[in-house]
């Protein structure tokens, strides 16, 4: 399963980790982040080492939401080195094309 980040320790797990990090900006009312759910756990044992997920509640955490400017759900950004590298907004690929998007900013 995804760890869930949120205002508090976001720095610590997205900004400063040593691997690409995929965060998933979500909501609890939007029904295509839901839809992602089973495709994003999977794929954080697959890809565990070479990329991290994780999974950031829009509604409990406005701070980092505002930061990078997400306004649509579900929003998935590709942090490398402490910096947004990547971005992909709703829920519209298919798991091979998100395999294959992750493995292109994997280490």
């Amino acid at each position: 399963m995804s760890l869930a980040v949120n205002d508090a320790n976001f720095d610590a797990e997205v900004l400063n980790a040593s691997e690409p990090v995929l965060v998933d900006f979500w909501a609890e009312w939007c029904p295509p982040c839901k839809a992602m759910d089973p495709i994003l756990d999977a794929l954080s044992v697959e890809l565990a080492g070479r990329v991290k997920i994780v999974k950031l509640d829009v509604e409990t955490n406005p701070g980092i939401t505002s930061r990078y400017n997400v306004r649509a759900m579900p929003t998935m950004i590709v942090f490398k080195g402490g910096e947004p590298a990547d971005a992909k907004v709703g829920a519209g690929q298919s798991r091979v094309q998100l395999v294959k998007w992750l493995e292109s900013h994997a280490n």
